[in-house]
C-alpha cells in the first residue's frame, strides 16, 4: 500500500513538473515571440521611414531651361547639371516644354530620391541618383483598366454628345469607326439621337483618362432607329462586330469617304446646273463641302489603279475593288499613294483641295459598277459573313452578357478588369 501510494505520488510530482517546465516554457517563447515581434515592428518603422519619399511638385516656368528648373527646387549647380547630362541621355531635353510637370522626390532627412518629369499623358522622364551618379531612363507611365458605361444625347453632332458625356474625341472617332458602314455621320445624326457604350477604359493613378481599350457593346438611336454592334471573337480568334441577330456590321464599302466634318453639297444626277460652266450635264458622284487638308479614306479595299491630275478633275485617285466596282476621289490638294499599291478599307489617301473645276474646297467622290456610274446614297452594299452556326452559342453567350449592360449603362458603376484578353478589330485609319 505504502509503495503504491509513494509511485502515485512521483507519478504525481513529475507531471506536475512537466507542467510547470511547459508553462515556464511556453511563457519564455511568447515573451521570445513578443521580442521577434517588437524587432519586426520597429524595422519595419525604420524602412518605412527610410524609404519614404516626399514629394515637391513645380511646372516649369516659361524661359526656364531643365537646368534652372532642378536649381528650383534647391538641388546645387552641380547635382541640377549632373541630373540634366543623365538626363539628356535618355532623352532629348530641347522637348521639355514649359508648363509641363517636375516631380522631386525626397527622404524624410532631405536627400534627394528622385526626379520625374512629364513628357506626356503617357510617359514620363524619371532620373535617380545612383552611387555618385544619376541614371536616367524612359518609363510609361503607369494606368490601370475599368470597364465603363457611356451614354448621352445629340443636340448637333456625335462629337460634341461625347464630349457633353466628359469623353473624348477619340471615342466618337471609334463609334463613328463601328457603325460607319451603315450610317454616315455627316448627314444622317438628327438632334435626340442617343448612343451607349460599354466599353474598356484606361486610367493613371491620378484619375486623369490614359485612353480607350476595347468597346465591347454599342448602340446608336438614329431617328427612332436603333444600331447596335456587340464584339464577338469567332472560333479562330477572329474579332469583328455583330448586330444581335448575329448579322456582321462589316459591309463591303464604308458609308462615307470622309470621317467628319463635311455635307454633301451636290448630290449625284443626270442633268444638274453647272456652277462654273452655267448649263445641264450629268453630276456623276456626289460633292462633300469640307475644308481643304480634311482626310480622303478609301470607302473599302482595293489597289489603285491611277494617281495624277486631270484638267476638270484636278487630282485624283481611281481604285479598283472586288466584284467590279471603281471610286474616284476628285479635286484633292494631296495624295498619298501611288499606283499598283493595295489599300485596305479606311486608309487615308489624300486630303480634300479645290483642284481642277472647282468653285471652293470639296471632295467629288464617284462610284462605279463594271464601267457604269452607280448612285452611292442609294447603293445597297452587301454585308460580311454572319455568325456561323457553329459560333452561335458562344455568340448567345456574348449577347446575354453585353445587351443588358447596354440597356443600362447610366446605371454602372465602374469595374475594376483585367486588359489581357483578346485585341478588339483594328479600327480603319
Amino acid at each position: 500500500m505504502t509503495r503504491r501510494f509513494l509511485f502515485l505520488c512521483t507519478i504525481l510530482l513529475a507531471a506536475g513538473a512537466a507542467l510547470l517546465v511547459y508553462a515556464l516554457r511556453a511563457r519564455l517563447d511568447a515573451a521570445a515571440e513578443f521580442r521577434r515581434q517588437a524587432e519586426l515592428a520597429r524595422e519595419q518603422a525604420e524602412r518605412i521611414h527610410r524609404e519614404t519619399v516626399v514629394p515637391q511638385q513645380q511646372k516649369i516656368p516659361r524661359g526656364a531651361n531643365f537646368v534652372a528648373a532642378l536649381e528650383r527646387f534647391g538641388l546645387s549647380a552641380v547635382e541640377a547639371n549632373e541630373a540634366s547630362a543623365a538626363a539628356q541621355r535618355a532623352f532629348n531635353l530641347r522637348q521639355v516644354r514649359a508648363g509641363h510637370m517636375i516631380t522631386v522626390g525626397r527622404s524624410v532627412e532631405g536627400q534627394l530620391r528622385s526626379i520625374e518629369y512629364q513628357i506626356d499623358p503617357e510617359r514620363r522622364l524619371r532620373i535617380v541618383p545612383a552611387e555618385g551618379r544619376f541614371d536616367a531612363q524612359v518609363e510609361d507611365i503607369p494606368s490601370k483598366t475599368q470597364l465603363v458605361t457611356v451614354s448621352g444625347e445629340l443636340r448637333d453632332s456625335l462629337f460634341n454628345a461625347v464630349e457633353d458625356a466628359g469623353e473624348s474625341a477619340e471615342l466618337a472617332m471609334q463609334l463613328a469607326q463601328i457603325f460607319g458602314y451603315d450610317l454616315d455621320f455627316y448627314t444622317d445624326p438628327r438632334r435626340g439621337d442617343a448612343f451607349r457604350v460599354v466599353l474598356e477604359k484606361r486610367k493613371y493613378a491620378n484619375g486623369q483618362t490614359a485612353g480607350y481599350g476595347r468597346i465591347f457593346a454599342a448602340e446608336y438611336d438614329n431617328a427612332g432607329r436603333a444600331y447596335q454592334a456587340l464584339l464577338f471573337h469567332d472560333a479562330g480568334g477572329r474579332p469583328a462586330y455583330y448586330a444581335a441577330d448575329g448579322k456582321s456590321l462589316q459591309k463591303m464599302f464604308l458609308r462615307s469617304p470622309l470621317k467628319f466634318g463635311a455635307r454633301i453639297t451636290s448630290h449625284f444626277s443626270r442633268a444638274r446646273f453647272h456652277p462654273i460652266l452655267k448649263f445641264y450635264r450629268p453630276h456623276l458622284g456626289i460633292d462633300y463641302g469640307a475644308p481643304i487638308g480634311t482626310p480622303v479614306q478609301t470607302i473599302g479595299t482595293g489597289r489603285v489603279l491611277f494617281v495624277g491630275r486631270r484638267s476638270g478633275e484636278g487630282n485624283m485617285v481611281r481604285i479598283a475593288h472586288a466584284s467590279g466596282y471603281e471610286t474616284m476621289y476628285l479635286h484633292l490638294s494631296r495624295i498619298f499613294v501611288r499606283p499598283g499599291q493595295r489599300v485596305e478599307i479606311g486608309k487615308t489617301i489624300g486630303l480634300v483641295g479645290s483642284t481642277g473645276l472647282s468653285t471652293g474646297s470639296h471632295l467629288d467622290f464617284r462610284i462605279l459598277q463594271r464601267g457604269q456610274y452607280k448612285n452611292f446614297e442609294k447603293l445597297g452594299l452587301p454585308p460580311a459573313d454572319p455568325v456561323s452556326k457553329r459560333d452561335l452559342p458562344e455568340f448567345q453567350a456574348v449577347r446575354e452578357k453585353w445587351l443588358p449592360l447596354l440597356k443600362n449603362a447610366g446605371l454602372l458603376q465602374a469595374l475594376e478588369m483585367k486588359s489581357d484578353s483578346p485585341a478588339a478589330p483594328a479600327a480603319p485609319q
